[in-house]
């Protein structure tokens, strides 16, 4: 279930493109203000995974961040820890439990998702149909309809608040939903090049397309 609950995040954040064309209503004019001179994000989030019968899993949280124009992290602390990282030719997650890093080459689709997209707001009105669905729980909420043949999710809706995005839920073609709340933003923070640069540990088994490491021959 845990493996499923981090697959299921990550495709999301990994794999749409972008947002898309819509009217400036509530939703779309806060997250036009949030995402205005971004070019670098942080923060907090907590997630849940309901099944089509409406059970929910155990909540996992942990920390984010992301970078224009590829780069993202993930880090899930409790209950487990895993580690996704997108370095901008790459994708890595590794499961410390099971001592395994998968490696697989990013594609330019996975490029611009409804997080990573907000470094760049030129890429938000291609591939998806937006619409405002009004204010309820406290957030003017935008939802998100591919406009792919055959797209990973039903539909994903973002919510707003006053500091930018709130809340995401999506879900996929199994009727499961994942919500996902956020925190703690913080805005064009610096951040170390480390942050985004994934070293297998040591021990772990490296499974996938690991790049090609070459060294210069040394001169006589």
């Amino acid at each position: 279930m845990k493996r499923h609950l981090l697959i299921a995040s990550a495709a999301l954040l990994l794999s749409l493109t972008s947002l898309a064309q819509a009217a400036v209503g509530p939703a779309r004019a806060k997250l036009d203000a949030f995402a205005t001179g971004l070019h670098s994000l942080t923060g907090h989030f907590t997630q849940t995974l309901t099944d089509i019968n409406g059970q929910a899993s155990k909540s996992s949280a942990g920390t984010l961040a992301l970078e224009a124009p590829r780069q993202f992290r993930w880090d899930t602390l409790t209950p487990y820890k895993q580690t996704i990282v997108a370095d901008g030719s790459r994708v890595w997650m590794y499961d410390p439990e099971l001592e395994q890093v998968t490696v697989r080459v990013q594609s330019s689709e996975e490029s611009h998702s409804p997080l990573t997209v907000l470094t760049d707001l030129k890429q938000m009105d291609k591939d998806f149909k937006v619409v405002e669905q009004g204010e309820h729980d406290g957030l003017a909420w935008l939802r998100l309809t591919s406009t792919a043949k055959d797209p990973q999710f039903d539909h994903a809706d973002l919510g707003f608040d006053a500091n930018g995005l709130a809340r995401m839920t999506f879900r996929d073609q199994l009727g499961s939903t994942t919500e996902i709340r956020f925190s703690g933003w913080q805005r064009n923070a610096a951040m170390p090049p480390s942050t985004f640069n994934f070293v297998p540990p040591k021990g772990a088994d490296v499974i996938g397309d690991v790049p090609v490491i070459t060294t210069q021959p040394l001169k006589d």
